[in-house]
């Protein structure tokens, strides 16, 4: 008997959020949490718990576009590796310098439906 997956209605509202941004755009953990009236480390929270493969976490970013959140991102202790999180990124068509920084501003997505 499988069992269900259970989150909270945070968490669903964040996951809902991240599966309108489309491929090859990114949003940020700053432009999210303020649609949901939280904060980005609650957003960071939500995507460290996601049990949905379908959920493209990979597509959240700093609100200064770097890749990750704070500390050394090539040795982020928790969440997804961020070399495979540039990996996806990447195959949709969105870059990043070598300093981890979005190369090109107009990938950020804000068109959500809350």
């Amino acid at each position: 008997m499988a069992s269900e997956i259970k989150v909270t209605p945070y968490q669903e509202k964040v996951y809902a959020l991240l599966k309108q941004i489309p491929s090859g755009k990114v949003s940020t953990y700053k432009h999210m949490s303020d649609l949901l009236n939280s904060s980005p480390r609650a957003i960071g929270g939500a995507l460290r718990r996601n049990p949905f493969d379908d959920v493209p976490c990979h597509r959240v970013i700093a609100s200064d576009g770097y890749i990750g959140g704070v500390g050394d991102w090539s040795k982020a202790p928790s969440g997804m590796n961020c070399s495979k999180k540039l990996e996806k990124l990447r195959a949709e068509g969105v870059l990043f310098n070598e300093k981890g920084i979005l190369t090109e501003k107009d990938r950020i997505w804000c068109d959500f439906e809350v």
